[in-house]
């Protein structure tokens, strides 16, 4: 890592901005490193992510690796995969799963931390809310229409769900994602790691 980017890294690790926001305190969680080709934008870290200090390192995890074809070895290789999600922190919990992510994390490092990476060839923008962040206008009405307009943002960016073992029933109801989409996301993520 350059030095711009080692210390940019320490100061998120070191952010405290929305702490009394925070059940379970801070933990800013990011993979990074400015030779990344893929770049996996998540929501913001679960309880298990929290605990650990590991991104994905949690049943959605399992199921996003599969998705993007890949071994854990490779996942968290920095060299390769950057996992960057919108909040850096748990949020805690809401009625239906955890709450969205922190907006002030967003609004403090994106973007300076972004401009690190440029060496990305594939974004990954998993849920609504990094979705509503890299497509900006171009994220349709609803989650489902987003990820089944992916060619529309082909080949640099596609929109995924979340991983979620909670998105069985959307899986099930939208069984075109894992015939059409994925085969495609596993061939260009092969083809970006042996290059």
């Amino acid at each position: 890592m350059t030095q711009a980017l080692t210390q940019l890294t320490n100061d998120i690790k070191a952010c405290r901005i929305c702490e009394n926001h925070l059940p379970l305190g801070p933990r800013p969680v990011i993979q990074i490193t400015k030779r990344a080709k893929i770049l996996i934008v998540g929501q913001a870290p679960g309880t298990k992510v929290h605990e650990t200090g590991i991104p994905f390192n949690d049943p959605s995890g399992e199921r996003l690796r599969q998705w993007m074809g890949i071994d854990s070895l490779t996942f968290y290789d920095r060299q390769k995969v950057a996992i960057v999600p919108m909040g850096f922190c748990y949020p805690g919990a809401g009625p239906s799963g955890d709450l969205p992510p922190r907006p002030e994390c967003a609004e403090k490092w994106r973007t300076q931390l972004l401009a690190h990476l440029q060496d990305i060839e594939l974004t990954l923008v998993i849920g609504q809310y990094a979705q509503k962040w890299h497509l900006g206008n171009r994220q349709k009405n609803s989650l489902t229409e987003t990820v089944k307009a992916w060619r529309e943002y082909w080949p640099t960016i596609v929109a995924l769900p979340h991983p979620s073992p909670r998105n069985n029933i959307w899986l099930k109801k939208n069984d075109w994602f894992e015939s059409d989409v994925l085969p495609t996301l596993r061939e260009k993520i092969s083809k970006i790691l042996l290059e």
